[in-house]
This record gives C-alpha cells, structure tokens and sequence, in this order.
C-alpha cells in the first residue's frame, strides 16, 4: 500500500493535529489539471495536497483540501463506528493519556472511553479532522 487519502476542510488543522501523532509532513502541493479531473472522475477539480509520514517511514497519509469541487458529506457526520466504509485509523502510542491531552488541543474527542483489552492493549477512538475516527492503542506488555 502506498497510502491513504483523507479529504478535510481545514489543511493546517488536519496536518497539526497528525503531527501531534508523530507523523512528519513530507510536502504540500497544489494539484490540478485535466489529469487529476480524468483520474478522480470530477470537473476542474483545485485541490491543495499534503502528504504525512509515518515516523518509521513505511506509512503515508495524504489529507486534501478540495477548493473546486467542494467537498460533499456522502455520510452523517460523526458517522459511528459501525458505519460502512472506511472507518478509522489506528496508531501505536507509548501513553494514551498524554496523546489524548495533545490532540484534545486540536479538537480531538473521545468517541468511547479508554478500554484494557486483557493485559495487552490500551484503546480509545476519537474523532479527528473531517470527522474520521482514529484509534490509538498503547501495548501493556
């Protein structure tokens, strides 16, 4: 897998809020042109792109901001975790509590509560930027 796209309102909250996570921002660049209107099946699409990496280099995350077409809500917002489709995005924390109080200063909430999964995990979902779920799950042992 090369990576996954996010689609947000806010660019600079959504790039702040996955560095908070750690992830590392590789570029921003706009895009488009008649290629990008052929490939995603949209007219005169404008869109400003920023792609996130993974602190161990082998994850990517591109989160877009379309200008032109906007952006259109295809589900409820705050969809619920049983909502098909693409669900959430998970990442490995040493300390879910010190994670929950950063990203909480960018607007994250808890979906649930904080739950041990036997002696093994730690695991919360909040809610992010554009509403997509992100897992965080701390190993015990």
């Amino acid at each position: 897998m090369d990576h996954v796209g996010v689609v947000v309102d806010d660019l600079a909250a959504a790039i702040s809020f996955f560095a908070e996570l750690g992830m590392e921002l590789e570029g921003e660049a706009p895009v488009e042109g008649d290629w990008v209107d052929r490939v995603v099946g949209l007219d005169d699409v404008r869109v400003d792109i920023a792609m996130m990496r993974t602190p161990d280099g082998h994850g990517r995350l591109e989160l877009t901001k379309f200008h032109t077409p906007t952006a259109v809500r295809a589900e409820p917002e705050n969809a619920p975790a049983n909502t098909l489709g693409i669900r959430r995005v998970m990442f490995a924390v040493d300390d879910i509590d010190d994670v929950l109080a950063r990203l909480r200063t960018h607007g994250a909430e808890l979906v649930g509560e904080p739950a041990r999964y036997e002696d093994s995990y730690r695991l919360c979902y909040v809610r992010g930027p554009a509403g997509i779920i992100v897992a965080l799950a701390e190993q015990l042992s």
